[in-house]
């Protein structure tokens, strides 16, 4: 630990006095504090170049900062620059420096760990290097290689190609391009929130809240589908005549059945009244299509009469428009289920994602990536939580809500103040379960919210991001899915996604796992159609393009987890999607 503490501050140009060097070994938390301390003491006021003294007094300072929650490092600028001449540089120092180099030089040389990532970095690139799928590029006359560019996954309907990051550590030059979340961000923003439902809960428990909500549902789909052709006139069911043989109808899913014949008999029902409807089994097309039905979906059906018996001949659903590519001269980075908090979480391959956003971490391609970069979107499950599930504890590495927060806030304090950071909640969160789920409250992560350039929104939410529309959903309706309906499943999200669209509805299926809140209003309809519709909750990453839409599910920042071993869910951590300039990407940093 003793070289590893010397070698972090020397790489950052920072001399510790012996009594300051004391302080850091002989606290609670030595690596955290050494990272704390970097981050607070190298702003914008130095540059890699500046060689960075520190007596006993600036770290006590800090620390005593730290304990009270002081947000930036109560440090004078002329303190630490009387420290800054030529003085400093004096031979016990170069002799401190020649000590460190060769300290470095031997732990390349003999640190086990060190050679593990180093093969763990090659071999992957080995084995595709005879399919052609690897780049080059040229750094100091020197070849490098640029990606590890995985095969594309076997799942078909995917586009998923996984580029791992070079493990290249930059010192960024430019400080004005990457710059730390010390002070509020000068950049202009075209930030919209096209809804957030934080505020807007009414519901009282109440059966008439529930009937709203219904009412609700079925009006905006009504709308919606009362636009296709098909429908444009349709009968409401209890102006259906005894003598009519042709039924357009739009309608909400009561009950759904299997005769004894194995046909599908599916209960529809409108605000006045009710009707059942056979889907034939002989009709293999409209009976595969009927088995995505799900209870308390708005569809469109057109039919046909016979006495009281009505036969379907199409399923219409409320469905999205194809949407025409938007210009785009920026990026935005999807994250999701980081689990802040859990044993599982994975610390250095999140640390290197924040370098690589700060512009030092990767190859040049992969750097010019994290420039573009401005927003980046959290879409739930930042941390771990607290009691969500029996005997949690037990798989905690921070067992306090506040915690938790407080440790995610020094991740993203990290990252430079000109990314905007919108952040939604997740079933492990410190929000309410049901949904609409509000934003994360101020009361359990302040130190989030002194964070200058975080905006925190509902789940689900919808923004705008310089023209961009972004619907953020978590996902927790994936799991009624993938139970509810024979060939949907959790690995293949993108399907579920695609199905959540047509149907216009985050969370179609009421009273199963998804707890949703009745209220006066549903939140959860599709409104207006996003140009990217991004979800999480499944910890698999998976992308693909449907009318238009990019579908994107960001995976996690988590190992698998005991729940997940016993559902044989295997994660895809660490994998970052990158919308860069209109052109999905996916990076690997581990």
């Amino acid at each position: 630990m003793t070289s590893d503490i010397l070698l972090k501050f020397a790489k950052k140009g920072i001399n510790l006095s012996p009594n300051a060097y004391k302080m850091i070994i002989n606290s609670e938390d030595p690596k955290n504090l050494t990272s704390s301390f970097i981050i607070k003491l190298k702003s914008k006021e130095f540059t890699k170049d500046d060689l960075v003294s520190v007596s006993e007094d600036i770290l006590n300072e800090f620390i005593n900062g730290e304990n009270n929650r002081k947000d930036n490092l109560s440090i004078k600028s002329e303190d630490i620059s009387n420290n800054l001449n030529t003085e400093t540089i004096n031979k016990e120092t170069l002799e401190k420096t020649d000590d460190l180099n060769r300290i470095n030089k031997e732990k390349t040389s003999t640190d086990k760990e060190t050679n593990n990532e180093k093969n763990n970095l090659e071999e992957p690139i080995n084995q595709v290097k005879n399919k052609s799928r690897i780049n080059k590029l040229e750094y100091n006359n020197e070849i490098k290689k640029e990606f590890d560019a995985s095969e594309i996954r076997a799942n078909p309907g995917t586009d998923v190609e996984t580029e791992k990051v070079a493990d290249i550590k930059i010192e960024n030059k430019n400080h004005n391009i990457c710059r730390r979340n010390m002070e509020e961000s000068h950049v202009n923003y075209d930030f919209k929130i096209l809804q957030d439902t934080s505020n807007k809960s009414y519901t009282s428990g109440e059966i008439s809240n529930l009937i709203s909500y219904f009412q609700s549902r079925f009006e905006k789909e009504e709308k919606i589908l009362s636009h296709r052709p098909e429908l444009k006139v349709h009968d409401k069911i209890e102006d259906i005549r005894d003598d009519q043989t042709e039924l357009a109808l739009i309608v909400m899913v009561n009950d759904i059945r299997i005769t004894k014949n194995g046909h599908i008999l599916i209960e529809f029902e409108d605000e006045t009244g009710q009707i059942s409807i056979l889907f034939s089994k002989d009709n293999t097309e409209l009976f595969q299509e009927a088995q995505k039905i799900v209870r308390d979906e708005v569809v469109g059906i057109i039919a046909t009469k016979n006495g009281s018996l009505a036969i379907a001949n199409q399923i219409i659903h409320p469905g999205v428009p194809r949407i025409a590519r938007k210009e785009m001269d920026f990026g935005i980075v999807f994250l999701s289920d980081v689990h802040i908090g859990s044993k599982t979480f994975l610390p250095d391959a999140f640390e290197k994602f924040i370098m690589w956003l700060n512009c030092e971490y990767g190859n040049e391609e992969q750097i010019k990536i994290a420039k573009d970069v401005k927003y980046l979107i959290i879409g739930g499950d930042i941390v771990d939580g607290i009691g969500v599930y029996p005997n949690q504890e037990k798989e905690l590495e921070i067992k306090d809500i506040t915690q938790q927060y407080n440790k995610a806030a020094s991740y993203l304090g990290q990252i430079r103040s000109d990314i905007k950071i919108i952040i939604t909640p997740g079933n492990h969160d410190a929000s309410r379960v049901a949904e609409p789920q509000p934003a994360v409250p101020e009361k359990y992560a302040k130190a989030l919210y002194e964070l200058h350039n975080v905006e925190f929104i509902s789940n689900p939410g919808y923004v705008s991001l310089d023209g961009i529309k972004v619907l953020i959903y978590h996902g927790r309706s994936f799991d009624d899915m993938a139970m509810t309906v024979k060939g949907f499943s959790h690995e293949r999200n993108d399907i579920l996604m695609e199905e959540l669209l047509k149907k216009r509805h985050l969370a179609p299926i009421y009273g199963e796992r998804t707890p949703l809140a009745s209220e006066l209003e549903d939140y959860l309809v599709i409104d207006d159609v996003p140009d990217v519709f991004h979800t999480g909750h499944v910890h698999i990453n998976t992308h693909r393009m449907f009318n238009g839409i990019h579908l994107i599910n960001s995976g996690t920042f988590q190992t698998q987890t005991e729940f997940q071993k016993i559902k044989n869910i295997v994660p895809t951590p660490a994998e970052v999607p990158v919308l860069d300039k209109g052109v999905y990407k996916q990076l690997k940093f581990i």
